[in-house]
């Protein structure tokens, strides 16, 4: 194996202002896209009417982003960082194109597996600014990029939700394309010729997964929480539209759009989030994340009027951020040659839970409405909380 030089990766020269910006920028592009689909999924539907494909669309680009975080991330730690981002931003954009023109709801499911696979170069540069910045700056690095990345998350909804409604949906897959040529470029600019940590083997790298898993118990528990935790949040995000729909409400794709500006708060809490990391620790965000987590799903549930969704979606997503940025601090100074191999196992775990939130949240809606929705999306985040709490009472093996 090939001994990682830390120290100049660590030099706070290699990571200033305008890189750290511009790799948040990137990131927020490419993540956006596993995102597009679900304020229009309305839409979808309507085109592909009897077409029963479309309704897993959302869950669809959330394996699709689970299975490329699985088999793409590792190479993070083997191939040239830089060539691989840009090349999938290259892919990313040509999964736009074909989503974009699908003339099937079958193609178009397809589709979005390749969008959600390509969209995980947003998790390639994450461990790119951990390893650039200086230990002491790790959390307000990873920080920042996490506000890119939930910037990307919750603006896309806006913006699809406008495009959708005002222009047509394939029109927003007609825009993300450029949009990935755009991260492409920045990152070709933006980033050093980053050099391979290891000498693994692919094959290698995939099999040194199951070792980290098993060595991590910090890891292990990292993963659940917050694969649950992104459960509770894909639910909620996955029904919208649907919800306001309703006659309680009547609203179309673009005031589900609107909701992404709104919880577009939380973005202030990710670098926040980094520098209680840096200074006091991350045990206490997981924690504090997960019950207000917990809270807002009780606000979203219980206060029924538009003003309850408008707080509920401002507390989940601070909550879910706040979480997701201490979790990520204690899981990259676990072995600085494997940080690609470790957000492999990290973000997979939590974007399978994602997937199986949007899943079991549309069955849910389908037999409790709302409530059942509210139900499920508590119930996931006392998961989380009751096994962070186990973890502070000392209970280090996790099943």
């Amino acid at each position: 194996m090939n001994v990682f030089n830390e120290k100049h990766l660590g030099s706070r020269s290699e990571l200033g202002r305008h890189r750290l910006y511009a790799m948040a920028v990137a990131s927020g592009i490419a993540v956006a896209n596993i995102y597009y689909n679900q304020p229009i999924l309305g839409l979808i539907e309507a085109e592909f009417s009897g077409q029963y494909a479309t309704a897993v669309v959302p869950t669809a680009t959330q394996l699709g982003y689970a299975l490329g975080l699985f088999l793409l991330l590792p190479l993070g730690d083997i191939v040239h960082r830089r060539r691989l981002l840009i090349g999938q931003f290259f892919a990313l954009a040509a999964a736009s194109v074909l989503a974009a023109v699908a003339p099937t709801a079958a193609l178009l499911v397809t589709a979005s597996i390749l969008l959600g696979a390509s969209a995980t170069v947003a998790q390639q540069i994450v461990p790119v600014a951990a390893a650039l910045a200086s230990p002491e700056r790790r959390g307000v690095a990873i920080g920042t990029v996490m506000a890119g990345v939930l910037s990307g998350i919750l603006l896309s909804r806006t913006v699809s939700g406008f495009v959708g409604e005002y222009f047509g949906w394939r029109d927003m897959f007609w825009v993300s394309a450029p949009l990935a040529l755009v991260g492409a470029a920045t990152m070709y600019k933006a980033l050093p010729n980053l050099t391979p940590v290891s000498r693994l083997s692919y094959r290698a790298a995939i099999g040194s997964l199951a070792d980290l898993w098993r060595r991590q118990p910090d890891l292990r528990a990292a993963s659940i929480v917050q694969a649950a935790l992104f459960a509770s949040f894909t639910s909620f995000w996955t029904i919208l539209a649907l919800y306001l729909a309703t006659p309680q409400f009547n609203l179309g794709a673009d005031a589900a759009g609107l909701f992404g500006i709104v919880g577009a708060v939380g973005v202030l809490a990710a670098p926040l989030a980094g520098r209680i990391a840096d200074r006091r620790g991350p045990d206490s965000g997981v924690g504090l994340g997960a019950a207000l987590t917990l809270f807002a799903w009780a606000v979203l549930g219980l206060w029924a009027p538009i003003q309850g969704l408008l707080i509920g979606v401002i507390i989940l997503d601070i909550g879910i951020q706040v979480a997701l940025i201490s979790n990520q601090h204690i899981i990259y100074a676990l072995d600085p040659q494997a940080r690609s191999r470790i957000n492999t196992i990290f973000m997979t775990s939590m974007f399978l839970g994602g997937a199986a939130g949007s899943a079991l949240a549309v069955a849910v809606w389908s037999y409790g409405a709302w409530s059942g929705v509210s139900l499920l999306g508590f119930a996931l985040a006392s998961v989380a909380l009751g096994i962070r709490l186990r973890r502070r009472d000392g209970a280090h093996h996790l099943p």
